[in-house]
């Protein structure tokens, strides 16, 4: 994590405390000659577009107090979406039973990405299962082999 990320989740998390919201995640990214802060918020039942605006502006007033990022960039401050990352613990734990997509750093069972049904985590790795060709297979990811994990949307 950047100094700007660790900086904004010390300013944001008792803004998102105060109204009961989660902090997904935090990017800090150049795209063209931009640069934009992201700040990823959710709740059980999803953020609407008025708790994003006040989180928003929070955070907007306590950087501009404490100003950590030299230069121009946008602020912007959303849902995470119907594909949301797997970062902390508790995402993994409410994953078990939903369609995920993951990635890992080296071929596990010669494949780096696999898509299907998270069914157990253990704080040391997770279960998918997966389908190949017409039968389901369970394979065991190492937490320190994945590179990347999130919720993934299906269409049947």
């Amino acid at each position: 994590m950047s100094k700007v990320t660790e900086v904004v989740e010390e300013l944001v998390t008792p803004i998102l405390d105060e109204i009961d919201l989660e902090l997904v995640d935090i990017e800090y990214v150049k795209e063209g000659k931009n640069w934009f802060l992201r700040v990823y918020i959710d709740k059980d039942n999803g953020v609407d577009i008025e708790e994003c605006g006040i989180v928003s502006e929070r955070l907007s007033e306590k950087l501009d107090e404490l100003d950590p990022i030299q230069h121009n960039y946008f602020l912007e401050v959303s849902s995470p979406g119907a594909e949301r990352p797997l970062k902390k613990e508790r995402d993994y734990q409410k994953a078990i039973g939903k369609n995920v997509f993951i990635k890992t750093y080296e071929p596990i069972d010669g494949e780096k990405a696999f898509e299907g049904v998270m069914t157990a985590y253990d704080g040391e790795s997770v279960t998918v299962e997966v389908k190949v060709k017409t039968r389901k297979k369970s394979i065991s990811l190492p937490l320190d082999k994945i590179a990347s994990a999130r919720l993934a949307v299906t269409f049947s």
